[in-house]
């Protein structure tokens, strides 16, 4: 069930509005064409329950934001 997942993945992120964030910026990248996308959320809330997706935060923003640069150039 999702909401064992969430409560697990809340084990490492404390805010709920930021674990959305995460999950859905996540799910973007993972996803597979012809997949359904919640098989994808639940395949990255389990990621979350295993790992802290805050550690690695940074590294993602900082790529997105040379991308963004990039494009507006």
């Amino acid at each position: 069930m999702r909401s064992d997942l969430i409560f697990g993945a809340l084990a490492h992120v404390s805010n709920r509005y930021q674990l959305c964030q995460l999950a859905s910026k996540a799910t973007r990248k993972l996803h597979k064409p012809n997949t359904r996308v919640q098989d994808t959320t639940n395949e990255v809330m389990v990621r979350f329950r295993y790992s802290n997706p805050v550690a690695a935060t940074p590294v993602i923003e900082e790529k997105s934001k040379v991308q963004q640069q990039r494009r507006a150039a």
